[in-house]
């Protein structure tokens, strides 16, 4: 792997705030950022870069709320997805990928996010840094913060999420430090993969022998704005469904991408209640006790979980039971991946905001 020249400018960087401080960012590095109708939380995204000092391509979906006017009026590049092709998040990041290299065919770096973030301060410069000292690294990410934990125990359960552990990893979120020499020697996205599609990528940059880092450092904060259970259920639904594509792509040895996950939905959304429920008449309902070891999984996700993150009791409890809870709409994701492959059909993104 080829080692690059060191980087050599400083640049300002606007916060969202308003205010300035002086970070060391590279001319080396530029953005992509994707979305539809994201309409504040875009806003935010795009001010926490300052597309004066270094390339940023918005890449967006149909949106209908004004979008791409106000990239075009922070001065970002847009890239307007032609909607006649079913669209994915990896398809969109192809695009804008493709057009930040015409326009700077020299970056070494590019920071993919998602239109309902925005950058930390500084991390920019970490990540870069970083990827500079350790040429075999392909990709930087850090820790991602949700914006609004207190208006929904959803919102809570999904900055719980975001805290992963530090050090070599195995794949990455949506918001990234990449290597543009890592992306293209892999073929960048894959376009047919409509969810997990991070870690997708991931799983075929580690396999060309490039690793992935996860830095003790702040990197995004994201807005997922879920506020009722149908759409914590559809976003379970589409993990599940992401579960199940990636197995199917990458679970054979010595990879078993996602065959762990896959289990774990079969067991607890699928034989565990169909076995408890079909044994119940010769049983004398006795089988139905097996019911009682989902509170006990519950319970031991969040005495994992108090043990391992600093999360508050109720937190850590609505987290055990929500696990444990969300196995039943990713065996419904499988369901759909399944029937979607049978059907021959392409697979739709499963939207749920």
């Amino acid at each position: 792997m080829e080692n690059r020249p060191h980087l050599r400018y400083r640049i300002q960087h606007n916060l969202t705030d308003s205010s300035k401080i002086k970070g060391v960012y590279v001319s080396a590095l530029g953005v992509v950022v994707i979305g539809r109708n994201e309409g504040d939380r875009l806003r935010r995204c795009l001010e926490s870069f300052n597309p004066a000092s270094l390339p940023v391509v918005y890449v967006d979906s149909g949106s209908t709320d004004g979008s791409r006017e106000l990239a075009v009026s922070r001065g970002v590049e847009v890239v307007a997805l032609d909607l006649s092709i079913p669209f994915t998040a990896a398809r969109a990041r192809n695009h804008g990928f493709a057009r930040l290299l015409e326009m700077n065919p020299d970056l070494i770096f590019v920071q993919f996010m998602d239109g309902d973030c925005e950058v930390a301060p500084g991390w920019l410069d970490s990540a870069a840094a970083f990827l500079e000292a350790n040429p075999t690294f392909a990709v930087a990410c850090g820790r991602r913060r949700e914006r609004y934990p207190e208006k929904s125990v959803y919102n809570r359960l999904c900055d719980i999420e975001w805290e992963t552990p530090v050090g070599e990893t195995r794949s990455c979120g949506g918001d990234a430090l990449m290597r543009v020499q890592a992306v293209k020697r892999v073929g960048g996205y894959d376009p047919s993969v409509i969810a997990a599609e991070d870690d997708e990528i991931c799983v075929r940059l580690r396999q060309a022998g490039w690793k992935i880092q996860r830095l003790d450092a702040e990197m995004a904060t994201h807005d997922a704005a879920i506020t009722s259970v149908r759409q914590w259920w559809k976003r379970s639904v589409r993990t599940g469904y992401a579960y199940s594509l990636g197995a199917y792509m990458h679970g054979r040895p010595p990879e078993r991408h996602f065959i762990r996950e896959r289990r774990r939905f079969w067991l607890w959304g699928f034989l565990l209640p169909f076995a408890a429920l079909a044994a119940a008449w010769p049983t004398y309902g006795l089988s139905l006790l097996a019911f009682l070891l989902y509170p006990l999984q519950a319970w031991r996700i969040y005495r994992r979980t108090r043990k391992t993150r600093d999360v508050p009791k109720r937190d850590a409890m609505a987290y055990g039971v929500a696990c444990i809870a969300s196995k039943i709409p990713e065996f419904f994701g499988f369901c759909r991946f399944t029937l979607t492959r049978w059907r021959g059909r392409r697979g739709r993104i499963i939207e749920y905001k």
